[in-house]
């Protein structure tokens, strides 16, 4: 047991010893970044921008950073030779890494239930404190029991969106309401039509029925009913789903609730459905990458190759990754179902990886 807790810890360390040189250079570049794209902003304003964005960029490369730190740990313990102590004292190479594989399992539930929710909440503010900084259109979209709520902004003033339903994605909305407001928060006219149309920079409106807000007399007496009319809108579709908030703004715990309302209201949830079971499927792909980088570096170094070892793991490591990636693609445009998208590269990670530890421990 003690043996398990000296590897145990030794893990720990070097994981968070990697863990900072990368917050540290990310944080750097992060920051030269926002000193070109906010140059009239002060120092400690850009500081911010770069600590908030700091918890998503590392969580991002979590696999990067366990696949260099099982690298690193499995190294040093070959170069002592504290492996080849291990495995005189009669235990197997196997048993010698599940130290490190329950670390990684802890650091992956940590990551999911715990810095999660963190990362979600600074990428967030993240977002909404850029918005803020950039003077240009903004756009912020709701759901409710009430329906789809969307807002559109420029120098001109604002426009509330109300829609009882829409389309999958988000082009069609069927009775709709737009209420115009002046920069001044005056309201300047209302429009009911039963379909929205988004268009290239417009709205087409269909069956509208117009108030005029701006004048201070009975509405009604002068609303005007048209077949067709346009309003003007620097929206797209791209930008009204990305409005709905990426996977990652949203905590773990929050996530089936708010695909349980997206898909109540008629859109489609399958991006967020992905991420949230690649979320939960997280550990063991962590576990995954640790057994690749033991079985190809915890051999001692005058019996192979230490650099072709190492270039191997790290380079399976991040096929690995990476095929990890694809699979979340297929998932979210539909060509795999969710479930298989999810799990499938974690657990076929996990099994390869169980193959080569095998081959190289036993031939």
């Amino acid at each position: 047991m003690t043996l398990h807790y000296y590897f145990a810890r030794k893990f720990l360390w070097t994981y968070l010893g990697i863990t900072g040189i990368f917050m540290v250079i990310l944080g750097l570049i992060d920051m030269v970044d926002e000193l070109q794209d906010f140059p009239e902003l002060q120092l400690w304003e850009v500081a911010e921008i770069v600590l908030l964005n700091l918890p998503h960029a590392n969580y991002e490369i979590l696999p990067l950073v366990m696949i260099l730190a099982s690298v690193a740990l499995f190294m040093r313990l070959a170069r002592s030779s504290e492996m080849v102590v291990v495995r005189a004292s009669g235990l197997s190479g196997f048993r010698g890494m599940l130290a490190p594989l329950t670390m990684a399992t802890l650091i992956g539930l940590v990551s999911i239930t715990v810095i999660n929710p963190v990362v979600a909440a600074s990428s967030k503010q993240y977002h909404n404190l850029i918005a803020n900084y950039r003077n240009g259109d903004t756009s912020i979209m709701a759901l409710s029991s009430e329906g789809l709520w969307l807002r559109q902004g420029s120098a001109l003033g604002q426009t509330v969106i109300h829609a009882t339903s829409a389309s999958a994605d988000v082009s069609t909305l069927q009775g709709t309401t737009f209420i115009a407001f002046s920069p001044e928060g005056d309201p300047l006219r209302r429009i009911a039509a039963r379909r929205a149309t988004l268009g290239i920079g417009e709205w087409v409106l269909e069956d509208v029925k117009l108030w005029d807000l701006s004048d201070g007399t009975n509405p009604e007496a002068s609303a005007q009913r048209m077949d067709r009319m346009t309003v003007p809108s620097a929206l797209t579709r791209e930008g009204i789903v990305d409005s709905f908030g990426k996977p990652e703004y949203i905590a773990i715990w929050d996530l089936p609730a708010f695909i349980a309302q997206l898909e109540q209201a008629g859109f489609s949830a399958r991006r967020y459905a992905v991420w949230f079971q690649m979320e939960l499927a997280r550990p063991i792909f962590l576990m995954a990458l640790v057994l690749v980088a033991g079985a190809f570096t915890m051999r001692h170094t005058r019996t192979t190759n230490t650099g072709v070892s190492v270039l191997i793991a790290i380079m399976l490591g991040f096929s690995l990754h990476y095929i990890r990636n694809f699979a979340q693609v297929l998932g979210e445009n539909g060509q795999i179902p969710v479930i298989l998208a999810a799990w499938a590269p974690p657990a076929a990670s996990l099994m390869l990886a169980f193959g080569i530890l095998l081959h190289m421990e036993d031939g």
